[in-house]
């Protein structure tokens, strides 16, 4: 008897106290925008690739048709597999590479290869 007084005076104390137990709601998430998808490393290499419309050798930038790249100090500019120098990016030229944001969105440049005319390269033959 006294086991069954017991059961009797609890359940209404279970009940009041699931009854009192705030729910999760779905309405709570609607206002929380989702954190954006990260697809990538923060700082991830950015290719290019395009003909050199303008230099600027007082700036260490060159542009192609929809971009404007810094040099610095640690990019790599190769030529013909060979190591090569700023001076060797020229109007007209075609431009392939990697490049970085920096934290004020400017593009500067990890590594540069200058693609070399095929036409311009090969000496003309019988001359």
């Amino acid at each position: 008897m006294n086991n069954k007084l017991i059961k009797c005076a609890c359940l209404p104390l279970l009940a009041v106290a699931l009854a009192a137990m705030p729910l999760p709601s779905r309405a709570d998430e609607a206002n929380h925008a989702p954190a954006p998808r990260q697809t990538g490393p923060k700082n991830a290499a950015l290719p290019f690739k395009g003909n050199v419309v303008s230099v600027d050798a007082a700036a260490l930038t060159f542009s192609t048709t929809n971009l404007t790249i810094a040099i610095t100090s640690a990019t790599i500019i190769k030529k013909g597999g060979q190591p090569a120098v700023f001076a060797d990016i020229a109007v007209g030229t075609t431009v392939t590479g990697s490049c970085k944001k920096d934290a004020d969105g400017k593009l500067n440049a990890t590594a540069v290869k200058v693609v070399e005319d095929k036409n311009k390269a090969a000496p003309a033959a019988g001359k």
